[in-house]
């Protein structure tokens, strides 16, 4: 479903990622761990098209991203890969509904049918109390549960989590980490997930271990 090949990525004389090449399977659980400065935010950036490598290929479900032009690239980003940061980066003037929706109305889905698919997914991850609570009104495994179905509205191919849990108590931590298995199971979603933390980084179908710009 995804493929990269001979990723190179250079910031002015540092050359972060020296060749990289990763191919990953529909509704797999992906963790990529290793030291800080190892290229791991980087290439999850460059999955996410969110940057361009200076070298190499990039395809998920077959189309070659990097041909795209900018519009087309914000389509294809909007309709096929979904975000979950260290922090949950949810809109304060916004309640749980409306900030889930929001990817969905982006891509232009009818207001009706964007809340009802909000409505599950805020359901299913334990959330039809707090639909219409704003971020501020949420515990921090909340307000991160309801990022999640943000990045799960518009059914993407690729999940990109870079450090989810980072910002959580370990209970929280232990609850998101037991979601990302369930919606696997659920939607056959796939998950690339860059980690510090061992316990989920090991719960993964495959562990990628980053060094110095390449995976070992």
């Amino acid at each position: 479903m995804i493929q990269l090949e001979n990723i190179h990525k250079s910031y002015k004389s540092i050359e972060v990622l020296k060749g990289v090449y990763l191919t990953i399977e529909k509704g797999k659980i992906i963790s990529i761990v290793g030291a800080s400065g190892a290229g791991k935010s980087t290439l999850l950036q460059i999955l996410g098209t969110l940057d361009q490598p200076d070298e190499g290929s990039i395809k998920i479900n077959g189309i070659d991203v990097l041909s795209l032009k900018d519009k087309e690239l914000s389509l294809f980003r909007n309709k096929n890969i979904g975000f979950v940061f260290q922090f949950h980066h949810l809109l304060p003037e916004f309640t749980a509904i409306e900030n889930v929706c929001i990817p969905a109305f982006i891509r232009k889905t009818p207001k009706a049918i964007a809340e009802k698919r909000a409505i599950e997914l805020l359901t299913s991850l334990g959330l039809k109390d707090r639909l219409h609570h704003k971020p501020s009104q949420l515990s921090g495994g909340e307000a991160q549960r309801v990022a999640v179905c943000r990045a799960l509205i518009n059914s993407p191919a690729v999940v990109l989590a870079d450090e989810p849990s980072g910002n959580l108590d370990s209970a929280s931590a232990k609850e998101l980490h037991e979601l990302f298995f369930k919606l696997r199971e659920d939607f056959n979603q796939t998950f690339i997930i860059v980690t510090h933390n061992e316990e989920l980084a090991d719960m993964a179908d495959q562990k990628l271990i980053m060094k110095d710009g390449n995976i070992l």
